[in-house]
């Protein structure tokens, strides 16, 4: 369903959770394979036993890909992304975890040349099954 938020309604500390999604083997050959970031910390796990985490990684880009993509399941006609701020990668992703996001609404600010428009940043926080925090980062939207 498409619905319409205008900026004057976003509310600073509203929060949304989506559901979550188990990252798998299959995810993190097809990012290589997209990516060509074939790191054999992400694809040989005979190597990833005598690392410090004993196993393969998801990729931190795969996992802000699916988070973001995570996040877009309403879609507001009057809103589009500006781009991406403060990106880290928390923790590791292993084969099997299961992710969710957590999105706050952190600022509202006015756009500084465009009355019509403001701009709103968004928390994003990556959990896993654990509600461990695995990837942060921050959304911007610019909003009629």
């Amino acid at each position: 369903m498409i619905q319409s938020v205008y900026y004057e309604e976003y509310e600073t500390g509203t929060v949304r959770n989506t559901l979550g999604r188990t990252i798998t083997e299959t995810d993190i050959v097809l990012h290589a394979g997209q990516t060509g970031d074939f790191y054999p910390h992400h694809m040989d796990a005979e190597w990833c036993k005598t690392q410090d985490f004993g196993q393969r990684i998801a990729h931190g880009t795969l996992i802000f890909s699916v988070g973001v993509g995570m996040t877009a399941g309403a879609v507001n006609p009057e809103a589009f992304s500006y781009g991406y701020d403060r990106l880290r990668f928390v923790k590791p992703v292993f084969i099997g975890d299961t992710i969710r996001v957590r999105v706050t609404v952190k600022e509202k600010k006015d756009h500084p040349k465009r009355a019509e428009f403001g701009f709103v940043t968004e928390l994003c926080e990556v959990l896993n099954q654990r509600d461990e925090v695995v990837l942060v980062c921050e959304h911007l939207l610019m909003v009629k």
